[in-house]
């Protein structure tokens, strides 16, 4: 059967196909922002058209598609969310508003100029019902129905598309919660999006589960309308295969599943770049890696230490707390359509707006007017006019020149000078970005390799390595469709967690046996709605530990079962060691306290992602070789070779300066750096 990854980006739509014998064709087509589904399915039609079928026959085959997109992310940031109404236990109506006294995130504690921080659901919507649930799961009120009604009236009159039902202590108990929210839905019948804070995030910490569930809520409706009439769209078609939705903890699950849990699909998509890096990474020989991810609107940088991909529970998505696990993703705008300004000081800056899919950039040629990075690139000659999309979307040079003379103009430079300095700039804020994941938490970057993907980060990537000076640079051969391959390495899966504080010298193990059968119980029901049979699923136990009286707690592995002290004791040697490799430091003197238990379940997909070697040549890639394009490098104006990214063999060496023409990305080989081929068609350059 075959399968399809389809990564909706800002300004692309990236298809990847995986046929019956394991063979990847990729696909792209401009992303529709008014509705994200007209790109996708554009990227279907393509897909349909190479295989020389009509659309309701190609998707009709398929046997499941999975799918990431920015639109849950792009929701909260644009704050299109809906109108959300929330239920709380009298006396915490404000705690989303006090929120442990945080200002907002990325300015000074210590600047008092700053706005206040302005919450998701203002204070008339956030109301109080009386009910008490204790932190050890005593119910010492019931909840009141009454005062509940009475909330549920005024959320009607306010015309609330939303509700988030958020008590005290539901992570120990959710009895009031379940109920208020059945309550919530028999009064909506299905007309209100409705959440509650024990299906979101069963964990303590009233803020963190508190404001996840709210921003579940505000992005909830969009996201359930939209998956559902994608669902419609394709059943439409005849596709009888599941979709599947990427999750931001690294796994997928089922598209209904995410209609309940919309907060998950936060960096859809993104999340799934670590997994691409990590395949790509291990296949050359690496498993120390700096990911980047650099598509027409953003740049996402994530770091994999020894082969892991990190996740964290500390996610700030704007000024919102998102507490569920999430892959760890630092995300900022800097893509080929990030836009040129000068600020008020006069000085030239790059992103974070962008030009988007519309009108996208000057040389686009669709009324976009205002500079932007893939404008630069087309003027310094590492583009080219006639082969953007193997041709599909011709680019106007003389357009690029018009738009970067706003910039240049101002700044009294030619238009080869600015365009040089906005490629040097958006390179800088690329570097920094890794330098906050790298350096800052006390890494060699000499100790890895920087696996580049997106559609415009072949063109960066290895001036970016330049800057910090990394020895290795990997262009994988699907790079401009780098999310979307890492999709297909994905299992399906979810995490279950609870709370459970206690100390490591009261740990009782029959109770944590029964709580992790507990968990075990859930994701055989949740995962056989899905028809996954619990012989399929792996369970993986983690556990999050600090020294008592720290703020910040270490995720550790737990084994398959606690039997005795002896496994206790070496839970606690593994933390002891996690925490002297993370702080330098070690405290085996202190008190260990346990707080949450994770399970991650999982069913592995077993695909047959196998890369087809390409044939093999001899070093000299002049076989390959296409024409020459003037190309600036430093201050000099180079006549560069520029090669067929598809006549290049296994074994070829191109050495820089040099441009190799994909049909979906180009990749430029500095002067500083010589490009070799290997079996999969992956581009490995190394610094002279």
């Amino acid at each position: 059967m075959t399968r399809v990854a389809i990564d909706v980006g800002g300004t692309f739509t990236d298809c990847l196909v995986l046929d019956k014998q394991g063979r990847l064709n990729q696909f792209k087509a401009p992303t529709t922002p008014e509705d994200p589904s007209t790109g996708l399915m554009d990227s279907l039609e393509k897909a349909a058209k190479a295989e020389r079928k009509i659309l309701s026959e190609f998707i009709g085959e398929l046997e499941f598609i999975i799918h990431g997109t920015t639109l849950a992310t792009n929701a909260l940031l644009t704050e299109r969310g809906a109108k959300v109404g929330m239920l709380t236990t009298d006396g915490f109506r404000d705690e989303l508003e006090i929120r442990r006294g945080f200002k907002n995130i990325r300015t000074s504690m210590y600047n008092l100029g700053v706005p206040p921080y302005k919450p998701l659901v203002p204070r008339y919507l956030r109301l109080p019902v009386r009910e008490r649930t204790l932190f050890t799961g005593e119910i010492e009120t019931p909840l009141d129905s009454a005062s509940a009604e009475s909330a549920l009236n005024k959320f009607a009159a306010e015309n609330v598309k939303s509700i988030a039902v958020c008590f005290l202590h539901s992570y120990a108990n959710p009895e009031n919660e379940r109920r208020a929210a059945e309550i919530c839905r028999q009064r909506f019948d299905g007309n209100v999006y409705v959440t509650a804070s024990h299906e979101v995030l069963p964990v303590w910490g009233e803020y963190e589960r508190f404001s996840t569930t709210v921003v579940s809520a505000y992005i909830g409706p969009i996201v359930s309308d939209y998956l559902m009439a994608l669902e419609k769209r394709l059943a439409g078609l005849g596709f009888k295969g599941s979709l599947l939705i990427v999750r931001a903890d690294g796994l997928v699950q089922s598209a209904s599943h995410s209609r309940r849990q919309a907060v998950t699909m936060i960096n859809s998509g993104p999340a799934a770049a670590p997994t691409a890096a990590l395949l790509w990474g291990s296949s050359s020989g690496h498993n120390n890696l700096i990911s980047i991810d650099m598509g027409g609107t953003s740049l996402d940088v994530s770091l994999i230490r020894k082969g892991e991909i990190p996740t964290t529970t500390e996610s700030w998505v704007g000024d919102e707390r998102v507490a569920i696990k999430m892959v760890d993703i630092h995300s900022i705008g800097a893509g080929g359509g990030s836009l040129a300004w000068i600020d008020s000081l006069g000085l030239l800056r790059v992103g974070p707006q962008s030009a988007g899919a519309v009108p996208g950039p000057a040389c686009y040629g669709r009324g976009g007017d205002r500079p932007t990075v893939t404008d630069a690139d087309v003027l310094l000659g590492y583009v080219p006019t006639d082969y953007f999309l193997g041709g599909e979307i011709p680019l106007d040079a003389e357009r690029s020149r018009e738009a970067i003379r706003r910039v240049s103009e101002p700044l009294r430079m030619s238009e080869t000078d600015a365009a040089q300095a906005i490629f040097q700039s958006v390179n800088s804020l690329m570097a920094d970005q890794v330098i906050e994941l790298s350096t800052k938490r006390g890494l060699d970057l000499r100790d890895f390799a920087l696996i580049v993907g997106g559609g415009a980060g072949a063109v960066h990537g290895a001036n970016v390595a330049e800057l910090l000076r990394i020895p290795v640079v990997v262009i994988p051969k699907y790079a401009a469709l780098y999310s979307a391959f890492g999709m297909f390495a994905m299992d399906i899966g979810r995490e279950y967690s609870r709370t459970h504080i206690l100390r490591a010298d009261k740990v009782d193990l029959k109770a944590i046996e029964s709580l992790y059968r507990e968990l075990a119980q859930q994701a055989i029901a949740d995962f056989k709605e899905g028809h996954i049979q619990a012989e399929d699923l792996v369970f993986t136990r983690t556990a999050q530990i600090r020294y008592a009286g720290q703020f910040h707690e270490i995720e550790v592995p737990l084994p398959s079962a606690l039997k005795s002290p002896g496994d206790l004791e070496e839970v606690l040697k593994a933390f002891h060691a996690r925490h002297k490799e993370l702080y330098t430091f070690e405290l085996p003197f202190r008190q260990v306290e346990f707080l949450t238990f994770w399970l991650r379940a999982t069913a592995a997909r077993r695909l047959d992602l196998k890369m087809i070697p390409i044939a093999k040549g001899e070093a000299n890639p002049k076989a390959a070789l296409k024409r020459k394009r003037r190309c600036l490098f430093g201050k000099d104006w180079v006549e560069t070779s520029c090669y067929d990214g598809e006549r290049l063999l296994a074994g070829n060496v191109v050495p820089g300066p040099a441009i190799i023409e994909e049909k979906a990305t180009t990749v430029v080989v500095p002067p500083s750096f010589t490009c070799a081929v290997d079996a999969s068609g992956t581009y490995l350059l190394k610094r002279s």
